[in-house]
């Protein structure tokens, strides 16, 4: 082990502490959010809603897995390969769209990715066989994996950096929103009608329409109309470099394109940061992990294993829910001043001494407002610790490539952790319990000890998470404009040898210009 790397694994513990100068950094959450401007607003606003919609087509196969399964003729787990090959095909989209929103610009893929939701929503609300099922949601983790990286830029790129952690917390909950969406939804409209399962499939496909009208009428962010002009301007300096070449020479050279240039940065990117990049995918399996192994199959297990009405498990998923949206909006303002790395920590030993009463409540002699209050909290530990995320892969990522980086490690994590569903179902059958009467005289034959299950499963990943957390690395407040994101590149940092130390060198020089700019500005 080299002696970078040793001095990098000795300060991992004392960088958790909060610094004096982030510790300054606390302000009225209200100021924080008047600080934005229309434009600011209206660019959250469209991928806070494209992400929350995301989120409720997703959990459509979750929520109605008991009827699927009954339509298609299959078991509960082969249903779950529905979930599965979402999160694995997320990748595909996520690599594609990613490079199209760096080169061409955020706009079109966010449009072609709402566009594809509403075909394949359609779609699976008129599927007949299991066939046909799979292969929507495989099209449909495509288009799902392409939104994330485009959204997370689109909402944080031109933000203040001191309003970056309250509103990344505030993004992140689309995801929590979409689920309550999702779960209240299921209960209006899955079978209330003759067509069973497919009006929530049908319902889901219709927003996107005015997801995408929205968008239209937005321009480009301002972060990357700098990045275009910056790269236009390096295309223009290298065709008169060949030009001057071809007159001393005597002969012209090919000239090359802006997408030629756009190829050579991202050779440099990988070369420079495929550690870092490594790390970030690994940290998003876990968090992925986290998410869906906490989720995924929670709704089976209030229904089979603790036998609640359908009333009673939509309402604990709401509860749920709330908690959820509140512990990433209240986690991710904190982690501004506190740190990202501390934030997270601080969550997942918080989810973890929840797991028991989670998952293992006796339901018979502690009640219904027990269960309800466990999953209020183990939701705000989860969603807490993914209120970070967005600003914490946002400022971890080289500037050039934000939008392919941010979300090919996220979906690159959730390939990983794609079978996790299928993983906890299948094992949850190898402990199976006897049939039992639901108190409106329903008989549940097909019962499993499913919270057993989650709780070692989760038990695992946030031990997991933990680990990865204390050893990786944190950029908080960086900035996201092109010459301060030039400024950290250009310091050769590499994670796992001197990655924050070189943060660090470039953060004091950025202050030194930031004071000299205010004095000019009283000056004027």
């Amino acid at each position: 082990m080299t002696t970078p790397t040793l001095n990098y694994l000795t300060t991992r513990l004392p960088s958790l502490l909060p610094k004096s100068t982030h510790l300054s950094d606390i302000r009225n959450p209200f100021r924080l959010l008047a600080s934005l401007d229309r434009q600011n607003w209206a660019f959250f606003s469209v991928a806070f809603f494209a992400w929350t919609w995301d989120a409720f087509d997703f959990f459509t196969v979750s929520l109605t897995l008991p009827d699927l399964a009954k339509s298609f003729g299959r078991s509960r787990t082969e249903i779950t390969w529905g979930i599965t090959l979402v999160l694995m095909f997320r990748t595909v989209g996520a690599v594609a769209f990613g490079v199209v929103g760096d080169r061409y610009g955020r706009r079109w893929g966010f449009v072609v990715n709402n566009g594809l939701f509403v075909v394949l929503e359609l779609a699976t609300g008129f599927c007949q066989t299991y066939s046909q099922f799979l292969a929507c949601r495989a099209l449909f983790g495509i288009a799902m994996g392409g939104l994330y990286g485009n959204a997370a830029a689109t909402a944080l790129e031109d933000l203040p950096p001191i309003a970056r952690g309250l509103m990344s917390g505030l993004l992140q909950q689309g995801y929590a929103f979409g689920y309550l969406l999702s779960t209240a939804f299921s209960r209006a409209l899955v079978d209330t009608t003759p067509y069973g399962w497919r009006p929530l499939f049908w319902f889901g496909a219709c927003p996107p329409v005015l997801i995408i009208g929205l968008r239209l009428l937005l321009p480009e962010t301002r972060t990357y109309q700098k990045l275009k002009m910056e790269r236009e301007l390096k295309h223009q300096q290298q065709q008169d470099e060949e030009e001057g070449s071809g007159q001393e020479g005597g002969t012209g050279t090919r000239k090359k394109g802006v997408t030629h240039v756009f190829w050579e940065q991202g050779k440099q990117v990988m070369r420079k940061e495929w550690l870092l990049l490594t790390y970030m995918v690994l940290l998003m399996a876990g968090f992925n992990f986290m998410s869906h192994g906490s989720q995924d199959l929670y709704p089976v297990l209030l229904d089979t294993q603790f036998l609640f009405s359908r009333d009673q498990g939509t309402t604990i998923q709401v509860i749920a829910n709330v908690g959820a949206m509140l512990g990433g909006t209240t986690v991710g303002f904190m982690s501004q001043f506190a740190g990202r790395r501390l934030s997270i920590l601080v969550m997942c030993v918080l989810g973890g001494a929840l797991l028991y009463p989670y998952t293992a409540t006796d339901v018979a002699n502690q009640g219904w407002g027990r269960i309800a209050a466990a999953a209020f909290w183990e939701q705000f530990a989860v969603q807490g610790a993914w209120g970070v995320i967005p600003a914490h892969l946002m400022e971890l990522s080289p500037a050039k490539f934000r939008t392919f980086v941010v979300g090919t490690s996220y979906q690159l994590g959730n390939l990983v952790s794609s079978a996790s569903s299928t993983i906890e179902s299948t094992i949850g059958e190898r402990f199976p319990l006897p049939p039992e009467t639901t108190p409106d005289g329903t008989v549940v034959g097909q019962r499993c000890e499913y919270g057993k299950v989650i709780c070692i499963f989760m038990g695992c990943v946030y031990a997991y998470v933990v680990v990865l957390t204390l050893l990786g690395p944190e950029c908080l407040g960086r900035r996201f404009d092109r010459r301060d994101s030039e400024a950290l590149e250009d310091t050769g940092v590499v994670f796992g040898e001197d990655h924050e130390q070189g943060f660090e060198i470039f953060q004091g020089a950025q202050v030194e210009r930031e004071k000299r700019d205010r004095k000019g500005e009283e000056a004027v």
